[in-house]
């Protein structure tokens, strides 16, 4: 598994996964977006100060992404989120190892003291990932999400640089 910052060129591979229901779920996106959509986000996001994204290759093809967004660099914090776009590729680690590295680029490279992200209460398998990484749950956000009907919490993580333990 290694990762490398996404280009114009992952704009096919990336709209095609945007029909995976889980995946949507799972980051909470309901948004339809057109290929010219996710064109342009590619585009964009190649000159954008402000974030780092990455993507997830294993076995020389491309699974996901893990970005650091939101990058506030006088503050020396960022957001991270995370997506495997593929069902047959989650369970195998990727996301962990890949999560580590980009970890390791906020607080290495980036100089970053604080990474935080959200997770839905329904994906109780990411937040065991997000706290076998060191994240601490800071605070809820009370029904953030409506999804088929039913309100959803979002737990607010949070991980300081003194507590990382890097994994590359």
């Amino acid at each position: 598994m290694q990762l490398r910052f996404l280009t114009i060129d992952d704009a096919q591979p990336m709209f095609e996964t945007l029909s995976d229901e889980e995946a949507m779920r799972l980051t909470g996106t309901k948004e339809n977006f057109s290929f010219s959509q996710v064109e342009a986000h590619c585009s964009n996001i190649q000159i954008a100060e402000d974030r780092a994204d990455f993507g997830i290759l294993a076995g020389g093809r491309l699974i996901g992404e893990v970005v650091l967004n939101h990058i506030d660099t006088g503050n020396r914090c960022a957001s991270l989120r995370i997506a495997i776009w593929y069902q047959q590729a989650r369970g195998h680690g990727y996301g962990t190892e890949a999560l580590g590295l980009a970890l390791n680029y906020g607080f290495e490279t980036l100089a970053l003291n604080r990474i935080e992200l959200e997770v839905y209460a329904f994906n109780p398998r990411a937040r065991h990932v997000y706290e076998k990484l060191g994240f601490v749950a800071e605070g809820t956000r009370r029904q953030a999400l409506w999804w088929d009907g039913v309100p959803v919490d979002a737990i607010l993580m949070g991980l300081l640089r003194s507590e990382f333990k890097s994994t590359v």
